[in-house]
């Protein structure tokens, strides 16, 4: 097929659907070169860039014109990389960034797109409506009515479709052609130097970003090609090509119109006279149907990108009050409800009237769109998915990036309110899209862009040295049965305190392809109720031969990079409790011990349907957790996950209450004083108590009326039990949801910045600093005493050639023999800089490695072991 052979398309299927495939048959130049440059070399062109260049000088109008279409350069490298990625559909622009940056980027735009096209269409009519009035000296009013007219005209053309519209751009290009060549034969004729350097400097009035602001609508459209990607037949081969080269050619005749109009005209007439293209062409009347021809060509491809654009997303039901204008023209394709709208807002904004008052609005619109275009592309190439796979060998993420930066700062060059405005308005529709969609309805950028993300900092995170000030909860949730499940996450999301990770894990025992195959199906299904009950955990079902052998390989596993699992929570019996000391009680407690000695804290949770409930009834304000602490592992976990609690919404109203048991050599006073000074120490806000010797009936007394409370247990013969006379089943009975806490290892709640390893590390490292510091001087100073003594042994040398006074010699051999003493004694002591800073480096090399090094003292790390015994885990 011939680029330029135009012919019947079709922008959607019958039924409306972007996603089917497209029957499309326009080539490059017909499909976007040609609505491309024709809209570019527009209004403009001719009735504005004089006015821009008397007003702002030569110097900066160039300006003026590089700036623009350095956006539109930037601009059309993103659109190429992502036109030569996707079979791109019908909706230009929208598709394009609705398919990247997901449904709520790509609706809020696509709304401002169409609006930015229909006003467009008016803005390009009110040019043609001037020309006309302009030509016979008519009143304003009446340049209106001749753009109401052209409206009309134009709808007619965009009423019956792409094919009628295509034949009438070659027209178009022919006359506008004939009236730049006009133009430039007489701009070359009147040229004078002197002129144009009187013309370097603007008539001044007018700021350069409202300048920018005027012409800014002369560069938008190069992407007329992108609105009409449906009717194309090789997207992503001709939208690249022609896209291009509407941007070079429409550049390269601006900068050459600008510089034959400084030299043609004084600056002044330029500024009063919007016609003065027509004074320096060498044929008037050619500008004349120039600007006719631009003008109603510019229109009209607006009003054929503006339906299509509408069309898409109504297809793509992002707004459900747009789905009538999903539908098209069975037989020509043609989305004409969106015609209508178009229309529509095209006469309401001719009421306006005021060209120079409608540009910035447009340039604003369109600033907006190519900002995110440019974003969109940055965001797929920086998600770096193995997807993104452009053909266009040009691009760059980082031109994207700055294209988009480019965008913005215009935008809020030209009108920080309006660009502010604008902004607003896009979040705002943004965020309306997003409350609103309820299922993802293609697949976009934004998980690569995620998982991009992840990856960066899951090897910033491993690659950084652990610090006890960085503990979180990475909670592995056990629960078989989905009714407890769902009390067990709840918890698991109270004590995770919004800082840390939860995973709900189920064992399947068996094996085989049909241990296999139901784990599968029970992992699909937890994943469902996950997302049913609004649940943030992460659900993993894992077939395993047996509990016992499983486990310990699932705790090591579990996770990725740094992020390891450290917490294990699981369900109290619910039901007939089991005697303690039994065989079911130490087979139940079996694999907690397997998790404290992997590292992992175990918690667990006794929580009724009765008492839950009651949770719920109780107001947030009158809500209270009782922590019963010990000054050990255990107690400090204790504080750490009560204070956690507090930070989620459940529990930020609540009162905390932390008691503790009164030693046996200590007052109630003292005891009282030293738990606040330890809250105070630890930075946690709780009211103390100190209660006398721990047994049932106390901790009943006190905690009953709690809502939740924390309390430590230990294991004694593999049987979970309290750490005094009492057993977990008797507890339970009398008290509301209950936490029981066995610490794997201590946290340090006081941690400093400068504690624990990272500490270590850098004292090493300054040791080693200290040493190479010390060895250097101790070089220099041997090198200096060594050079001293060569110097007296060559003057004693000297001397005895000379025979000089035998006291003149035994004086310098005095002076050598001490030198020489001295030049031994730097050596030696620059050896032992030497060994030090040896020593210091392996040390420092252990330290970093997270061996313990073999000195003592302010360097060594800290043993944060827990004693290892039955009741003690």
């Amino acid at each position: 097929m011939s680029d330029s052979a135009p012919a019947a398309t079709k922008s959607a299927p019958a039924n409306g659907s972007p996603a089917e495939a497209q029957s499309g048959t326009l080539g490059t130049f017909a499909g976007v070169f040609t609505p491309s440059v024709l809209t570019i070399l527009g209004l403009i062109l001719f009735l504005r860039t004089g006015y821009v260049i008397g007003a702002a000088g030569l110097a900066s109008a160039l300006l003026i014109i590089l700036i623009a279409n350095v956006i539109s350069l930037l601009t059309s490298t993103s659109l190429s990389a992502i036109a030569t990625n996707l079979r791109v559909r019908g909706g230009g622009d929208y598709y394009l960034i609705s398919r990247t940056l997901g449904v709520e980027f790509g609706g809020a735009l696509g709304l401002v797109l169409f609006l930015a096209q229909s006003v467009s269409v008016a803005f390009y009519a009110i040019g043609f409506g001037e020309a006309i009035a302009a030509l016979g000296n008519f009143e304003p009013w009446v340049g209106q009515l001749f753009a109401g007219g052209a409206v009309t005209g134009l709808f007619v053309l965009a009423w019956l479709g792409a094919d009628v519209a295509t034949r009438f751009q070659y027209v178009v290009m022919v006359t506008l052609f004939s009236a730049i060549t006009a133009f430039f034969v007489g701009g070359f004729s009147a040229f004078d130097g002197e002129l144009l350097s009187s013309n370097w400097g603007g008539t001044g009035g007018v700021s350069f970003w409202v300048l920018f602001a005027i012409f800014f609508p002369a560069v938008t459209g190069f992407t007329q090609g992108v609105s009409m990607s449906g009717d194309l037949a090789e997207p992503g081969k001709s939208l690249p090509r022609g896209t291009f080269l509407a941007v070079f050619v429409s550049m390269a005749i601006y900068l050459v119109t600008a510089i034959l109009f400084a030299g043609s005209m004084p600056g002044a007439e330029l500024v009063a006279d919007y016609n003065a293209m027509r004074k320096v062409s060498s044929v008037g009347w050619l500008v004349d149907a120039g600007v006719i021809a631009a003008t109603l060509s510019s229109a009209l491809a607006s009003f054929l990108g503006a339906p299509r654009i509408l069309q898409s997303l109504a297809s793509d039901r992002v707004f459900s009050w747009l789905t009538p204008f999903a539908k098209v023209d069975p037989a020509s394709g043609n989305p004409r409800r969106g015609v209508l709208l178009a229309a529509a807002i095209a006469y309401a904004t001719i009421l306006v009237g005021d060209l120079n008052a409608i540009a910035p609005l447009v340039s604003m619109f369109f600033l907006i769109s190519y900002g995110l275009l440019n974003f969109a592309t940055w965001y797929e190439s920086r998600g770096r998915s193995p997807s993104f796979r452009p053909r266009f060998r040009w691009f760059d993420e980082r031109l994207s990036l700055l294209g988009a930066l480019g965008c913005l700062g215009a935008m809020i060059a030209v009108d920080p309110t309006w660009g502010a405005v604008s902004l607003v308005v896009l979040v705002a529709l943004h965020q309306l899209v997003a409350r609103n969609t309820d299922i993802p309805r293609w697949a976009d950028g934004s998980r690569s862009f995620r998982f991009q993300r992840i990856r960066e900092n899951l090897h910033a995170v491993t690659n950084n040295t652990q610090h006890a000030r960085d503990w979180r909860p990475v909670l592995l949730a056990f629960s078989d049965d989905p009714k407890r499940r769902r009390r067990l996450l709840r918890f698991a999301s109270w004590i995770e305190g919004n800082s840390g990770f939860t995973t709900a894990v189920r064992l399947v025992e068996g094996k085989g392809i049909a241990t296999r195959k139901k784990a599968r199906e029970l992992q699909a299904e937890l994943n469902r109720e996950l997302v049913s009950n609004g649940v943030e955990a992460f659900g993993r079902v894992i077939a395993v031969e047996d509990v016992e052998h499983g486990l310990p390989v699932l705790l090591q596993s579990h996770g990725i990079g740094g992020i390891e699992p450290n917490m294990v929570l699981l369900n109290w019996f619910d039901g007939t409790p089991l005697p303690e000391g039994s065989f079911g009680m130490r087979r139940y407690g079996r694999p907690l011990r397997t998790a404290l000695r992997h590292g992992c804290h175990v918690v667990v949770l006794e929580a009724t349907t009765e008492e839950m409930a009651h949770f719920f009834r109780t107001k947030p304000n009158k809500r209270r957790i009782d922590v019963w602490y010990s000054d050990d592992a255990s107690g400090h976990l204790l504080l750490m996950l009560a204070y956690l609690m507090t930070r989620t919404d459940d529990w930020e109203e609540a009162t905390l209450r932390v008691l503790i048991e009164r030693g046996e050599r200590e007052s109630d006073a003292e005891a009282l004083e030293g738990l606040q000074r330890k809250l105070d120490d630890v930075r946690i806000r709780a009211k103390p108590q100190v209660v006398a010797k721990l047994d049932h009936d106390l901790v009943v007394r006190h905690s009953a009326d709690a809502t939740v409370v924390l309390m430590p247990f230990v294991l004694r013969d593999e049987c979970p039990t309290t750490s005094f006379d009492c057993s977990l089943d008797e507890l339970v009975e009398d008290l509301p949801i209950t936490g029981f806490v066995a610490a794997a290892e201590d946290i340090d709640l006081e941690a400093a910045p400068e504690s624990g390893s990272m500490g270590v590390i850098a004292n090493a490292l300054d040791t080693v600093q200290d040493a190479e510091t010390k060895l250097r001087q101790a070089d220099t100073a041997a090198e200096q005493a060594l050079e001293a003594a060569s110097t007296l042994r060559e003057k004693l040398l000297a001397a005895q050639a000379a025979d000089g006074p035998a006291e003149q010699s035994d004086a310098l051999a005095a002076e050598l023999a001490d030198a020489d003493a001295d030049a031994e004694d730097k050596r030696r002591r620059a050896l032992k800089a030497q060994a030090k800073l040896e020593s210091a480096t392996r040390e420092a090399d252990a330290v970093k490695r997270g061996e313990t090094p073999s000195s003592s003292g302010e360097n060594a790390p800290p043993n944060t072991n827990v004693p290892a015994s039955d009741d003690t885990p």
